[in-house]
């Protein structure tokens, strides 16, 4: 799952879903996906523990969902719902992409030149042919 998730590690991961039957093959599966992860600070590069906490409710329906809304149900695949994956993935929405530990700020150095591009050359030319 860290793999799957990017993550440096999973230190503790716990999932309490409740699948309900709602008639006609449709399920609602309600709960919460907790973790405690280890990232890694995109300022300072030193490893970190991140909490996660998000919470599930979802239709699902037999068959193609028909809108792509986010109010619109989730199909059922082969008639079945991955309680697994589904936890994998609301773990993965619950990342913070760019993770930083408390305090750090990033500053650009302050003796770096701006890049010229690769035009400069050019110029420099018709700078000194005169046209």
């Amino acid at each position: 799952m860290a793999e799957l998730a990017g993550l440096r590690e999973i230190l503790s991961a716990s999932a309490s879903l409740d699948v309900t039957p709602k008639g006609r093959g449709r399920f609602q599966v309600e709960g919460r996906v907790q973790a405690r992860i280890g990232q890694t600070c995109v300022v300072t590069l030193d490893p970190i523990e991140n909490e996660i906490e998000e919470t599930v409710d979802l239709i699902f329906v037999p068959g193609v969902a028909p809108a792509a809304d986010d109010a619109a149900p989730e199909p059922l695949l082969d008639d079945t719902v991955d309680l697994g994956a589904l936890a994998t993935e609301f773990l993965i929405l619950g990342l913070d992409p760019y993770p930083r530990k408390p305090g750090a700020v990033f500053e650009l150095p302050q003796d770096v030149k701006p890049d010229p591009g690769p035009f400069a050359a050019l110029a420099g030319l018709k700078d000194k042919h005169g046209r």
